[in-house]
C-alpha cells in the first residue's frame, strides 16, 4: 500500500474519527510552507511541504507526516519536527496509518500515541489557562483576498502580536526585513482588533481606534490603500497640515492613518 492509498484508507479516517474537519472550527490542510530556496538558473530547491496541517479556531495546532503502510511509522518524523518548527506549532505527528507517533515541541515529551487527539484536546492542551481576549482574536479568521496570500510567517506575527496583546502588554516591537509584508501584518491584527471589539476601555460595545502611523506620507497613503478591505468611513486619512490648519483631530472614523 502506497503513501497516498495509506493516507485515503487509514490516515484520513482517523483524523475524522478524532473530529478533524468534523469539529465546527476544525479543519485540515495540505500546506505549501515555503516555495524553495532560489536557485541558479531562475530554479527553486525542493518546497516545504506538510502533508497535513490541523487547524482549530483559526489557530495551527499540529502537522501530521505521512508515510506509507510497509514504512516504518517514525520515518517522517523529522520533517514533522521541522515543519513544526517553521509554523510553531507545538505539536508534530508521524505516521504510517498503523502506528502514530507524537512529539510535544514545547516539553520534548514523545513517544507513540494510541490515536490522534481531538481539537479541543489539543486547544487545552496548549492554551491550558483561558484567556477571553484570545479566545475572541482566534474567533476571527484573518482576512483573505484573491490577491494576497498570508505567508506562514506573517501568520505567526500576527498571532504573536494578538497573543502579547491578551496577557495585556501595551508595547510591542515587530521586526521584519524589507519585503515581508509589514504593513499587511498591520492590517491583518488591525482586522482582528477591529472585529473582536478590542479596546483598553473594556467597553466591548464600540469599537477601537487604531492610528496608524508612518515617517513619509507615501507609507502612510500607501497602507491606506492596503486597508480597503475595512467597510466604508472606517479608515480615514488625516493630513497633519489640516490638523494644524483647523486646530482639531477629525474622530469621525475608527482607523486613522498620518505621518509625523
Amino acid at each position: 500500500m502506497n503513501e497516498a492509498e495509506t493516507r485515503a484508507e487509514h490516515i484520513d479516517p482517523a483524523l475524522k474519527l478524532a473530529g478533524w474537519g468534523v469539529v465546527e472550527g476544525s479543519r485540515i490542510r495540505r500546506e505549501v510552507i515555503t516555495l524553495g530556496r532560489i536557485q541558479g538558473g531562475g530554479k527553486r530547491g525542493k518546497q516545504d511541504i506538510a502533508d497535513y496541517v490541523l487547524e482549530y479556531r483559526n489557530r495551527n495546532l499540529a502537522v501530521v507526516e505521512a508515510k506509507k503502510w510497509d514504512a516504518p511509522h517514525t520515518e517522517g518524523l523529522s520533517q514533522a519536527k521541522h515543519y513544526a518548527q517553521k509554523l510553531t506549532t507545538r505539536f508534530a505527528y508521524s505516521t504510517n496509518g498503523r502506528r502514530i507517533y507524537g512529539v510535544d515541541m514545547e516539553t520534548g515529551k514523545e513517544g507513540d500515541v494510541p490515536a490522534f487527539p481531538t481539537p479541543d484536546d489539543l486547544w487545552h492542551r496548549i492554551f491550558a489557562k483561558r484567556n477571553e481576549w484570545r479566545d475572541k482574536f482566534a474567533a476571527i479568521p484573518l482576512h483573505k483576498s484573491a490577491t494576497s496570500t498570508t505567508r506562514y510567517y506573517q501568520e505567526i506575527a500576527v498571532n504573536r502580536a494578538l497573543d502579547a496583546i491578551a496577557n495585556g502588554r501595551d508595547r510591542i516591537l515587530l521586526t521584519l526585513a524589507t519585503g515581508t509584508g509589514k504593513t499587511f501584518i498591520a492590517f491583518q491584527i488591525a482586522w482582528k482588533l477591529f472585529h473582536s471589539r478590542w479596546t483598553l476601555a473594556k467597553d466591548a460595545g464600540r469599537r477601537p481606534r487604531i492610528l496608524y502611523l508612518a515617517d513619509r506620507n507615501i507609507l502612510a497613503n500607501q497602507a491606506y490603500l492596503e486597508f480597503s478591505a475595512f467597510d466604508d468611513g472606517v479608515c480615514l486619512r488625516i493630513d497633519p497640515a489640516e490638523i494644524a490648519k483647523k486646530g482639531y483631530v477629525p474622530t469621525n472614523g475608527s482607523i486613522f492613518f498620518t505621518w509625523s
